[in-house]
């Protein structure tokens, strides 16, 4: 599975991704907006598993894919996806992650989040794709603003993100909206 944007392969998913994958889940600057236990080893280890075995179902539901840097194919920039599992066929929650050293960078995360609604639309025949955030992300915030993305709630938020005063917005894009937004670009 290969997305290809003009500086970004998406890819599945390879053994060497491995390192890179550790190493940026475990900076404290990712943390911000974890729980501990998601960037405790073992979980990395797990979702890097999970991963693995939604590349191998058939048919395929969720994508989760590695994002490295074109012109250094082992350089891995973070992972994206598009999760169907539990949405339904036509519905699916996406999902971006970039290493903390290429946060507010270049527009990677724009230029990843284009392609993934593309495919999404275009290729999984999706109606809507939905994303969930923490409030204090105001990166996310803008990105899902630029796409046409609309907030419709607040989700129950776990005690660690109330403590903070922060809690979970879920968005929304439907493909009308999408294609209304793509027309005025």
């Amino acid at each position: 599975m290969e997305i290809v944007t003009k500086r970004f392969l998406l890819r599945d998913f390879i053994k060497e991704d491995e390192p890179s994958f550790f190493a940026y889940r475990a900076d404290p600057r990712y943390a911000e907006f974890c729980t501990p236990e998601e960037v405790a080893p073992s979980y990395t280890r797990e979702l890097l598993c999970l991963f693995g075995q939604w590349a191998d179902e058939h048919p395929r539901l969720n994508y989760q894919l590695a994002i490295v840097d074109r012109r250094s194919l082992q350089e891995l920039i973070g992972c994206c996806g598009l999760r169907r599992d539990s949405h339904g066929s036509d519905r699916a929650e996406l999902g971006i992650e970039l290493a903390p050293q290429f946060w507010g960078r270049y527009a990677y995360a724009i230029e990843v989040a284009k392609a993934l609604i593309e495919f999404g639309f275009r290729d999984l025949a999706l109606k809507e794709i939905r994303g969930i955030s923490v409030s204090a992300n105001l990166r996310v915030t803008r990105l899902a603003h630029r796409y046409g993305f609309v907030a419709i709630g607040t989700l129950p938020s776990p005690d660690w993100m109330c403590e903070r005063g922060w809690s979970q917005t879920e968005w929304q894009l439907t493909q009308e909206s999408w294609e209304s937004v793509a027309a005025l670009r």
